[in-house]
């Protein structure tokens, strides 16, 4: 079996590494608000939070105290 008698440098292996660049993140638009945002992650928009299409958490309201 092949060995090499040298170990090889970080610098030399992270050279034969540069071909795999950053990509463009992928944008949707939403069919509710038509905001863009980012492939499966939750946005805000005026306030409110949306996750496929339905709101999770609504800042707009206001809070109700417990008594």
């Amino acid at each position: 079996m092949a060995h090499p008698k040298r170990r090889q440098s970080s610098t030399r292996r992270d050279k034969r590494r540069t071909h795999y660049k950053a990509t463009m993140p992928q944008i949707a638009v939403c069919g509710v608000t038509g905001e863009a945002h980012l492939y499966h992650r939750a946005y805000w928009h005026e306030g409110i939070m949306y996750y496929k299409g339905k709101v999770v958490v609504d800042n707009t309201a206001p809070a109700q105290a417990e008594a």
